[in-house]
């Protein structure tokens, strides 16, 4: 942005992220995260620092987004002056066009190319009696795509960091120094992050979770494997519980990785799975709000004066019995008096960035050591 107005990045055109801040009293586009904006709503609840917000990527429907989304419902009734815009390539308009009073849904061609897609799915039997698993067929479809002396990069998505180093090794030893392989998830180091954006005289293979689906767009992407998995986090409120399964993606995230062959020139996507099977696939991904431990979500939104669960406008609210057992943990955590307000101890809770039952053990330890 700061390159096409063409103003010093840091002045008129700058970003504040955890613990960073490049922003001054000179500017007046100002990019940071959701968590972020959802915190400099504590120190200034009308956000009158600012004219207009975009929210991008809401189709993600994260926690802090759905956060945000129901906030400012509520303070665009008292700023009227305030403009809104919401933005995503795969966004179910109809659902958050309601959502806000009707407001209008206007549609903008990105710049994108076009992206053919290929659908190769694994053999049902091959697949049962272990002969090939998903990470083969990506490895088998990432080297028919180099076979074919096309110019371009390859971006594979895999649900796991497992599968990644497990491909990016089969691919190491078929292709040797005819491409360079990179892995990418989320915990590798930033120096190794960045080795995507890096230039390179050989055709990059980046073999990525969905760190890669929306998060950040990587140059010179061409191709795409997609296996059409990922891990999604859900908690069992029943016993209390959080697991990370392997799901098929729906077809919102299904289009965001296609949507990385299509940026510099036009692309081919390769789904690792049929055609019957995209259809049937849920069209968006279930909110994070509806699969999430909302004990510690209630313990966020007390902890940011955001109002009770109960009457909070979420987009998609969830049930009353996974709210009762959240209010229940907290109970027994001593984080919550009988009339449901914040203890002493809860205030403590709210700013550990962990699982509310991992954050009472961390207080407890540091009180026994204490003793």
């Amino acid at each position: 942005l700061a390159e096409e107005l063409a103003v010093p990045w840091g002045r008129e055109v700058g970003c504040k992220i955890r613990f960073d801040d490049h922003t001054g009293p000179e500017t007046y586009l100002k990019l940071m995260t959701d968590g972020i904006l959802l915190a400099e709503t504590q120190g200034d609840p009308l956000l009158s620092e600012y004219n207009a917000l975009i929210i991008d990527e809401a189709h993600e429907r994260s926690l802090n987004i759905d956060f945000l989304l129901g906030y400012l419902k509520g303070l665009l009734a008292r700023r009227k002056d305030l403009k809104l815009v919401i933005t995503s390539a795969t966004i179910d308009t109809a659902a958050f066009s309601r959502a806000f009073d009707n407001a209008p849904v206007i549609e903008v061609s990105g710049r994108t190319f076009p992206v053919d897609v290929v659908y190769q799915p694994l053999d049902a039997e091959s697949e049962e009696r272990g002969d090939e698993t998903y990470v083969d067929a990506a490895v088998r479809a990432t080297e028919q795509v180099l076979d074919d002396s096309l110019r371009g990069d390859v971006l594979i998505f895999l649900p796991s960091e497992r599968d990644i180093r497990e491909a990016s090794d089969q691919l190491q030893g078929r292709l040797g120094s005819l491409a360079e392989i990179i892995p990418l998830f989320g915990r590798l180091s930033a120096g190794d992050q960045q080795r995507v954006f890096a230039p390179s005289s050989r055709r990059k293979v980046v073999v990525a979770t969905n760190i890669a689906e929306t998060s950040l767009t990587i140059p010179g992407i061409r191709f795409v494997v997609d296996a059409g998995l990922a891990r999604i986090s859900r908690y069992n409120p029943r016993t209390r519980t959080k697991r990370l399964p392997i799901e098929p993606v729906s077809q919102s995230s299904a289009n965001q990785r296609k949507g990385r062959a299509g940026r510099v020139e036009a692309g081919v996507c390769i789904r690792l799975y049929s055609e019957e099977d995209y259809n049937g696939r849920p069209p968006h991904t279930q909110p994070e709000i509806q699969r999430a431990n909302l004990a510690e979500v209630i313990l966020r939104m007390k902890a940011f004066r955001l109002g009770d669960i109960e009457t909070f406008p979420f987009l998609n609210p969830p049930s009353p019995a996974a709210i009762q057992a959240g209010y229940t943990l907290l109970h027994e955590l001593g984080a919550l008096d009988t009339e449901r307000h914040l203890t002493d101890l809860g205030r403590d809770l709210a700013r550990l960035p962990i699982d509310p039952t991992l954050g009472r053990m961390v207080l407890q330890a540091r009180r026994e050591h204490d003793v």
